[in-house]
């Protein structure tokens, strides 16, 4: 997690911390309150249903794993090629939710294993992100979410800037052009993108301007991008 954006939020503060600190940024006011943004707008654009199949591709400690099992209903597994973030996320797991080690440009799953495949964060640390969202559509019978961070955004401004600071470092930041060239050719349909986190400090007028922005404005930190597996 050292040197990079631990897999989650766009908000984390990027510094060298162990996966039970890094979760417990989550419950801090801040992290809380940009945790349930992404949380809703990925679940919303997932349209998945209980009981459905989840993978979460570089699930790092399994925040999101859980909340989409305990919240949604769903049957989720975890992938991550971090081997302490994995030992984590598994002392936290309940009965719906299992936790593989792997990397997203190989998943180690049978073609169409799951109703759905969503990744928050990870692909803006790969390079290889067009043949890890094959590897998503290859496992994935419905739908497909991302989670990116977005170059056009006042967090890019503040922190990805002349190759990112902190945590940011090394991230690649996208546009939606580039997101559309990312799935252009790709065996998918009703391609859609929103955005969250418009004002990343999280006080009182960053929330009023979260509530009254549209997602459909694709100028937050966070774009969140859903696609149909055709």
């Amino acid at each position: 997690m050292c040197g990079r954006l631990p897999r989650g939020s766009v908000a984390a503060h990027g510094r060298c911390v162990t996966p039970e600190q890094y979760d417990a940024w989550y419950r801090t006011p801040r992290g809380a309150w940009i945790g349930d943004i992404e949380f809703r707008m990925l679940v919303g654009m997932l349209r998945a249903q209980p009981g459905d199949g989840l993978l979460d591709v570089g699930c790092g400690t399994g925040y999101f794993s859980r909340r989409f099992a305990r919240e949604a209903g769903l049957q989720v597994s975890g992938v991550d090629p971090d081997a302490a973030s994995l030992a984590y996320a598994r002392t936290q797991s309940q009965p719906g939710e299992q936790f593989v080690e792997g990397r997203a440009e190989q998943l180690p799953f049978r073609d169409c294993s799951f109703d759905g495949a969503v990744s928050v964060t990870a692909l803006c640390f790969i390079d290889e992100q067009r043949h890890a969202l094959q590897e998503m559509l290859r496992v994935t019978r419905r739908r497909v979410v991302l989670g990116l961070l977005n170059r056009n955004s006042l967090l890019h401004r503040q922190v990805g800037r002349r190759g990112g600071v902190g945590g940011y470092r090394s991230a690649h930041w996208h546009t939606s052009a580039e997101i559309r060239k990312l799935f252009d050719g790709l065996p998918i349909a009703n391609l859609e993108l929103r955005s969250a986190i418009f004002l990343p400090g999280g006080g009182r007028v960053a929330r009023l301007v979260e509530y009254t922005t549209p997602s459909r404005l694709l100028l937050g930190g966070f774009l969140a991008v859903a696609a149909d597996a055709a």
